[in-house]
């Protein structure tokens, strides 16, 4: 081990690995997100409803899986044949999507539903564990948010691309686009996976046993912690119903009423797709280095009170559009400038919440349990995005002040939930949130 790695307060250098892998993986995810409610409408020629719809239950059902894939790896296959099955799965799911037709479509709907369940809940946890395994427990938060710019480098990138050759080539070729950053995720997970010792990829009944903890049993003390989790987990799914808003609901409404035109060019609507990922790539940085400094100087506020943080910047965003369109009307734009402010708003509070929820699955999860605890969390995302695909069918010209009030309120009525019941939760994390 090098000196860098026996600096507690520095990073382990697998986080390299990982932050590149996931990178060129969400480059895919994303870029393949963009296209897809517009591609709905404008190829299949589907309902703004029937497109919101399949949106909401394709990105709810890719956050379902993960607890198959968690299970799995904990239990049976180890976690690197379940990164490296759920990436091929996907590359070949992005391919059957190129070749636009129904049936190759919706089988690649499928692969990619099923990838995203091997892979997603499992790299998070080896990223956790190589905290664990170099004993630098105290720099989870900090590392968590910088594999979230890893996250959002390829967010902010997979639109772009993916976007530019769909609109220049055609459709088949943006998803297309998409299979190859997969491919790319997988090329560097291979070439760096001398980096890591061969204990975090283990299943993690096997890593349990390892860590010297023979008992199956949870004590109090573990269950109160997963009590924590699924709790956090609850609110989640109100924070994704919101969010998720960007790629459904958001999408068609830039498309139709946001005045896209800079300096006589028309900007695609789906580079708007990266404002969020672009955002988070100027701010994660700052923002983790200041959790770091405040961790150093046992200063740092606790999980509950950043959650709570994060839902009211939410509830601000969408109180935002809802004050722009109070006097909307049928045939007027609104100025991108707002559309910016608002994406500002939704980042900033995603920042205070995601990494962080990331991290605290690791900190509070039993090492057996570890997987499929990262399922449980992703779980939020799947009953946020479904519910976010049946509310954004109720977004109508002459109901917008309703339609992004209705988000505004519900961040709003969590985040106080949440601050007032921030000592209960911190008491039952048993000091793990340190």
């Amino acid at each position: 081990m090098d000196v860098q790695n026996k600096d507690v307060n520095s990073h382990p250098k697998g986080l390299t690995i990982l932050f590149f892998t996931e990178t060129w993986e969400r480059f895919s995810f994303y870029g393949m997100r963009a296209l897809l409610v517009l591609f709905l409408t404008k190829v299949f020629h589907f309902s703004d409803v029937d497109a919101n719809r399949i949106y909401g239950i394709y990105t709810g059902l890719v956050y379902l899986t993960p607890l198959l894939g968690g299970y799995l790896a904990d239990r049976y296959l180890g976690f690197k044949k379940c990164i490296f099955l759920g990436a091929t799965l996907m590359m070949f799911g992005h391919l059957s999507l190129a070749f636009e037709t129904k049936p190759f479509f919706f089988l690649g709907l499928g692969l990619l539903i099923l990838g995203v369940g091997f892979f997603k809940p499992n790299i998070a946890t080896v990223l956790g564990r190589i905290y664990d395994e170099d004993n630098k427990t105290r720099m989870k938060d900090s590392g968590f948010t910088i594999f979230y710019m890893g996250i959002n480098l390829g967010g902010f990138l997979g639109p772009l691309f993916c976007g530019y050759f769909s609109k220049s080539w055609g459709w088949g070729y943006g998803f297309g686009v998409a299979a190859f950053g997969v491919l790319f995720g997988i090329l560097i997970l291979l070439l760096g996976q001398k980096q890591f010792p061969e204990k975090v990829f283990e299943p993690g009944k096997k890593y349990h046993t390892v860590e010297g903890q023979k008992h199956s049993t949870l004590k109090k003390e573990e269950k109160q912690k997963l009590a924590v989790i699924f709790i956090f987990t609850l609110f989640v799914i109100i924070f994704w119903a919101a969010f998720e808003q960007i790629g459904s609901s958001i999408n068609l409404f830039i498309d139709r009423h946001v005045n896209r035109n800079l300096f006589g060019y028309d900007i695609p609507t789906p580079f708007f797709q990266s404002l969020n990922p672009l955002l988070i790539l100027i701010f994660a940085p700052i923002i983790a280095s200041f959790w770091t400094t405040l961790a150093k100087n046992n200063w740092k506020p606790d999980t509950s009170t950043r959650f709570a943080t994060g839902f009211f910047i939410l509830a601000l965003g969408f109180s935002v559009l809802t004050l722009v369109t109070l006097d909307f009307r049928p045939g007027h734009k609104i100025s991108a400038v707002w559309l910016l402010l608002m994406v500002l708003c939704i980042t900033v509070g995603e920042l205070f919440t995601s990494p962080g929820g990331l991290a605290l699955v690791t900190k509070l999860s039993p090492k057996q349990l570890g997987g499929f605890m990262m399922g449980v969390w992703l779980l939020s995302s799947f009953f946020g995005n479904i519910l976010a695909g049946e509310l954004a069918g109720f977004m109508k010209i002459d109901s917008f002040p309703t339609f992004f009030g209705m988000f505004a309120i519900l961040a709003f009525v969590g985040g106080m939930i949440l601050y007032i019941t921030r000592k209960k939760l911190q008491n039952w994390m048993h000091g793990a949130d340190q």
